[in-house]
């Protein structure tokens, strides 16, 4: 693995094959700094309007949630499994994962990321990965969990390196479309496939906007959860943006509120529609139980044309967040949200009482469904009815 760390970035928007400059990051310690191309400026597209604003001459970045990073870039940068691969192969080669900076970051991405973002000079990957067996796969993920065993980490970083989130994942292309497949940590459930899935049927049931999902067989009992990719198409890749990106919101750390993704959500689309969507999602993650919503588990999807829309919903599971409560909470609330927090969420969301009440209702008739759900997709029996008690205090404590 060769690197040479880097003071300037130059950054390029990739929407249907065609690569126009938007513009270069460069560090001057402590300082990152970042300028727009002029012919980008005369496009009038606003790739993160919140904290990258349209403007012509150097652009200081003053905060320093994401180490001094503009969100939009910080976006494309892996955390969680692909940070820890990143770093362990690094280590593999001797160098220090701490001597790298954001920008010699985002070259190791280079045009491997989500969204529609590449980045320039692009640290070589210094393997190519001929298998795709996911059941190969999935044991050297094991290896490496379990047995401290670098020998796979830059298969597994070549395969899963730019994706987000703790549970290791690749991002893999299967009779020409595009997967993120997801495997057990060592610290999950043997059927937390099984679970993902079923509470993809569960939202699906609840009216929520979802990628295509399916379970994808192992010679094990136990498959592997997986969606198609919604930034990538076989025509174009498409800008995504995520809440925490937007906002300039540590994912770490609970520190936004369901209220302040609405109003986020309308002044960036315009659309109530889209406040509608994003509301539905808050229901549902209140009522199954999902308390792992994060600001990097909600995004905004980018035409060409500059036109945002929330992105199709994604990691939705059972899970209690930290100290058991939401990541985000609902009004203020995170330990116990209920009706009466997501009725105000609403009304400061210009979303209709009785529209409001209806969403609830849709939602609440579909998670009740979850033993159903669980039976049909193999979920254990103590998972099914560890979750299924627990709905089931939610909806009468709360609902």
């Amino acid at each position: 693995m060769k690197f040479t760390p880097v003071k300037v970035v130059h950054v390029y928007y990739v929407p249907k094959g065609k690569k126009i400059a938007v513009g270069r990051l460069a560090l001057k310690a402590p300082q990152i700094f970042f300028e727009y191309d002029s012919n980008f400026l005369k496009m009038d597209i606003h790739l993160s309007p919140f904290k990258l604003p349209l403007k012509s001459g150097l652009i200081p970045s003053t905060d320093s949630t994401f180490d001094g990073l503009f969100g939009v870039f910080n976006d494309s940068l892996p955390d969680g499994w692909g940070r820890l691969l990143l770093d362990r192969a690094l280590t593999k080669h001797h160098l220090n994962p701490r001597s790298l900076s954001p920008l010699d970051r985002l070259c190791f991405v280079g045009s491997q990321g989500m969204g529609a973002l590449t980045y320039e000079p692009e640290t070589a990957n210094s393997n190519t990965v001929l298998n795709n067996s996911l059941d190969k796969i999935a044991k050297e993920i094991s290896e490496f969990q379990k047995n401290n065993n670098d020998h796979y980490v830059e298969d597994l970083l070549q395969l899963g390196g730019s994706s987000s989130g703790a549970r290791p994942k690749v991002l893999i292309n299967i009779k020409n479309k595009h997967w993120l497949i997801k495997f057990p940590s060592s610290f999950d459930p043997r059927d937390v496939s099984a679970i993902e899935y079923a509470y993809y049927l569960m939202a699906k049931d609840s009216g929520l906007d979802l990628p295509n999902a399916k379970i994808f067989p192992s010679r094990k009992k136990n498959g592997f959860f997986g969606c198609q990719r919604f930034d990538l198409t076989d025509l174009e890749r498409i800008h995504m943006h995520t809440i925490s990106g937007l906002l300039h919101a540590d994912h770490r750390i609970p520190t936004i509120d369901y209220e302040m993704m609405l109003k986020a959500a309308m002044h960036i689309t315009h659309n109530i529609q889209n406040c509608r969507a994003l509301y539905r999602q808050s229901v549902f993650n209140v009522i199954s139980h999902n308390r792992d919503d994060h600001a990097k588990n909600f995004s905004f999807l980018m035409d060409e044309t500059g036109k945002w829309k929330v992105s199709p919903a994604y990691d939705l599971t059972f899970s209690s967040g930290p100290g058991g409560e939401h990541c985000s909470t609902v009004m203020g609330e995170g330990q116990n949200p209920g009706k009466k927090h997501l009725l105000e969420l609403a009304k400061t969301s210009n979303i209709k009482k009785s529209e409001a009440l209806q969403i609830i209702d849709e939602v609440k008739s579909s998670v009740i469904k979850w033993p159903q759900l669980a039976k049909k997709t193999g979920v254990s029996k103590s998972s099914s009815k560890l979750i299924d008690s627990t709905i089931k205090r939610i909806i009468k404590e709360n609902f």
